[in-house]
């Protein structure tokens, strides 16, 4: 009888269990370099390799090739095949001398190659406890099952599996003695998670730190084989080998962009800046070659805005990764906002549309997480998205990212998360703005980080200009970051009437009206200027933008607006044709930007706003957040409400960005709650678990010169420094909970945490044009005819036209939402069509519900 480990269907031929047992272990070559090791310094290899000839054993049993044919067993235990490999893995290398970590590393990590990783040292307990005392438990079942399972196998497919424990302990053990040991196994397994006597129960103390990191190598490295075989990709490099970005190539567009830019240490600002930016460039390549002959770790970068920092930190990440014998660069980003302008940088610079392995972008909003809590994980290697999820392993020389998917990823990930682990290897990691990291993040990143660089021998380089020293006695970069705040003072810093209230009086102090913020922008608008607006809630951005509409300036959104119609999709409007428009129609203009817009409109918008500012068209942005890191524009003023320091100069890296006048203005505000809301804004964000606020005025107020000035100096190099000084040492920022978690292995307390806000959200595809309603009409017609492939297809082309939007159990939002069509339920997909639906958008400010809760309206 031939034995299947997945069965012919749709035409195809089925994969016999001892062909795919054989066709993963060959693969593990592929996935990890034979120079990986363990802790205990053990061939990682090995130890996968092993894994790979028995994860599947449990598919032997004539209950799963009954599962197959439609004809479950009455008992649903005795078709799951997981749990009797696991327990063949843990005899497996026990029998080959690994040591007794690695053995309970393998033992979870077949247990779980279909599911996500469990709490290390209670799961296996759970597991393997026999549980005397009560031997009607679902534990005594579990384990009743298993054995029969055995039973099974010995009369029916004993022959096979003879053959895969011999390949599977190189001789060192048999299938006979596996199956006549089996109760033996189970209390040798629990002992080494149990404590004895009055310490009787779950020891977590009898792990290593260590053992969390060893779980997560072998399982992420079993599971990518697994599911490359049952993809039935080619077992080859091709499959996994990367298509590295040339550094020379790189190196030629630096060149080129210098070679245009006229550079002089003593010439005119614009010429002082590209010789600083060169200088810097040079330095940090210096740097690179020190860095990369003490065997790499963790290095900083850290510069002022203006200076290049994208192009410059991956010109040092592909310097590192020749130096280290590196494959891949990992390029990490806070916010998904700013991942379409680096990618559509880098492949303008390698002529790549991403398709050939060279360049991957890939966020959170890629793909779709769902937890697994004791579902069918059988089902998993008869349904699952291979292709889908082969996508997202990282397998390219060159992925942006960002910091959700990085850090999500080793941080108890999802089984589909886990994919992408291997990749990292001798990778080169960039974390670009590391201090919008969350702050409960602060000591379990540094962990996470120490995984990455002690365990998969990668490099990582913290780059940013307000640098928050996450990592102890790290590589700098730059010697001297101070002198290049010195050299390109862009900006002079201002604090409002109403800030100045806040220094001296806390929140007793009275803020700045909208009424008033609106005349100050009106006023720099009329005076010639351009000015930006950073607000901290989108319900303040609104209420600021309303300021602005009751002037008679030109809307940048409904130029936009009008531009859609005429053209029937957001691709083919052009940015330069929107600014021109606009100057046609008025001397100046306003335009709202938050995650409420679209993000194909959002892109569009910020590039006609670009090309406005830099022709010193006097245009008024008011955004959120999302403006802050990485989005290339300059404006002639910017006002931030109050926030902590690093968000300030992030602010003020928009402006006067490079020179193109002699000082920007940088002035921060303190604004009133919009709405009669009971906090201000700034203490809405900012004065939640850490009260962020006081210790952001009292620092201001220290580093000021005797009459009140505010240098660019003082606030982005003296300030910063002190003020994550305070963080450290008097709020002690981070939670070391989460950095425990990690030193426990408790991967599903780990799995629970999340970088950005776990707030209920839906997403909406909102149709603005006759295109978009085509492409929603196509997705609705894909999921009625089950064309799966094609529903993917369509559902990634729609992303870029999508909007997530946070509500409560109860709020009106979520009512507004519900009373949209839903489009796909399995994906919680809506559809928006603003001609049927347009009491739910605004042409300037996205999508909107009346009377909006507070609690929603962060970016």
């Amino acid at each position: 009888m031939a034995i299947y480990s997945h069965p012919p269907e749709h035409g195809e031929p089925g994969v016999l269990l001892r062909e795919h047992l054989a066709d993963v272990a060959a693969r593990v070559p592929h996935v990890v370099p034979a120079s990986v090791t363990t802790p205990a310094d053990e061939s990682v290899r090995a130890v996968v390799e092993t894994l790979a000839w028995l994860h599947d054993v449990g598919k032997a049993t004539s209950y799963f090739q009954s599962y197959l044919d439609d004809d479950p067993p009455d008992d649903s235990a005795l078709r799951y095949h997981a749990p009797l490999g696991s327990f063949a893995a843990y005899y497996a290398l026990d029998a080959r001398g690994f040591e007794t970590e690695t053995c309970l590393a393998g033992f979870v990590a077949v247990a779980k190659h279909h599911g996500e990783l469990p709490d290390v040292a209670a799961y296996i307990d759970d597991r393997a406890n026999r549980n005397d005392g009560d031997p009607e438990t679902q534990v005594t079942d579990r384990q009743r099952a298993v054995a029969r399972q055995i039973r099974d196998i010995d009369d029916h497919a004993s022959a096979l599996a003879t053959e895969v424990f011999e390949r599977a302990t190189d001789g060192s053990g048999s299938w006979d003695e596996f199956a006549h040991g089996f109760v033996s196994l189970l209390d040798e397994i629990t002992a080494t998670v149990t404590g004895r006597g009055a310490m009787s129960g779950v020891d977590e103390e009898a792990l290593s730190s260590d053992c969390y990191a060893t779980v997560l190598r072998c399982w992420s490295t079993l599971t990518l084989a697994d599911k490359t075989s049952a993809a039935g990709t080619a077992r080859d490099a091709s499959t996994y080998e990367a298509t590295k970005p040339s550094r020379a190539t790189l190196r030629s567009h630096i060149e080129q962009l210098e070679a245009d830019a006229s550079a002089d240490r003593d010439g005119t600002r614009e010429q002082r800046l590209n010789y600083h930016r060169s200088r810097a460039r040079a330095e940090v390549l210096d740097a690179t070659e020190r860095f990369a002959a003490t065997g790499g770790g963790v290095a900083t970068l850290t510069l002022p805005t203006g200076l290049g920092k994208t192009l410059t930190g991956l010109s040092g990440a592909l310097d590192l990764r020749e130096r280290l014998d590196g494959e891949r660069v990992v390029y990490a980003l806070p916010f998904t906002s700013i991942i379409d302008q680096v990618v559509d940088e880098l492949e303008g610079i390698y002529e790549t549309d991403g398709t050939e392995g060279l360049l991957t972008a890939h966020h959170h909003l890629a793909e779709t997480v769902i937890r697994e809590d004791g579902g069918d994980e059988e089902r998993a290697d008869r349904s699952d998205d291979v292709a889908g999820m082969l996508a997202e392993s990282w397998r390219a020389g060159l992925t942006v990212t960002t910091f959700v998917q990085l850090f999500e990823s080793l941080a108890g990930p999802a089984n589909r998360q886990s994919l992408k682990l291997p990749a990292l290897q001798n990778a080169v990691v960039v974390l670009d703005e590391p201090q919008s990291l969350p702050l409960d993040w602060w000591k379990l990143v540094p962990r996470l980080v120490a995984i990455l660089t002690e365990r998969y021998d990668a490099t990582v380089i913290a780059m940013t200009a307000t640098q928050p020293r996450l990592f102890d006695d790290a590589f700098e970069l730059v010697d001297d970051p101070g002198s290049y705040f010195d050299a390109v003072e862009r900006v002079r810093y201002e604090l409002d009437d109403s800030t100045e209230r806040y220094v001296a009086n806390r929140s007793d102090g009275t803020p700045k009206s909208y009424d008033d913020a609106g005349a100050e922008l009106e006023g720099t608008l009329d005076g010639g200027d351009s000015a930006l607006a950073v607000c901290n809630t989108i319900d303040s951005a609104r209420e600021l933008t309303e300021q602005l509409s009751r002037a008679s300036y030109v809307s940048v959104a409904e130029t936009y607006d009008d531009l859609l119609a005429e053209t029937d999709g957001a691709e083919r409007v052009q940015p330069e044709t929107i600014a021109s428009r606009v100057r046609q129609e008025g001397a100046a203009a306003t335009l709202h930007l938050s995650t409420r817009l679209r993000p194909v409109d959002r892109l569009r918008l910020v590039q006609a706003a670009k090309r406005l500012t830099e022709s010193g068209y006097p245009l008024g942005v008011v955004s959120t957040q999302l403006i802050e890191a990485g989005v290339d524009i300059s404006f002639d003023t910017v006002y931030r409400d109050l926030a902590p320091i690093d968000s300030i100069v992030q602010a003020a890296g928009r402006c006067n960005r490079s020179f193109e006048r002699e000082q920007g203005q940088v002035t921060v505000w303190w604004l009133d709650a919009p709405d009669d809301q009971p906090k201000t804004p700034a203490a809405k964000i900012y004065n939640r678990d850490v009260t962020l606020l006081p210790v952001t005025a009292e620092t201001l107020a220290e580093v000021r010169s005797d009459d009140g000035t505010l240098t660019e100096q003082a606030v982005a190099d003296r300030a910063v420094t002190r003020y994550y000084k305070r963080l450290r040492e008097e709020k002690n920022v981070g939670k070391q909970e989460y950095a425990d978690h990690v030193d426990a292995a408790r991967a599903a307390a780990l799995g629970e945490l999340s970088l950005i806000d776990a707030r209920r959200t839906a997403e909406i595809l909102v149709c603005r044009t006759a295109a978009d309603r085509r492409l929603a009409e196509d997705i609705r017609r894909a999921e009625e005819e089950y064309d799966w492939d094609r529903l993917r297809s369509l559902l990634d082309e729609s992303k870029s036209r999508r909007i997530s939007v946070p509500y409560g159990w109860d709020d009106e939002r979520k009512e507004a939402i519900q009373r949209l069509p839903l489009l796909v339920e399995d994906e919680g997909l809506y559809q928006l069509d603003v001609r049927q639906h347009g009491d739910h958008f605004d042409t300037a400010k996205g999508f909107v519900v009346p009377d909006s809760s507070v609690s929603h309206q962060f970016l």
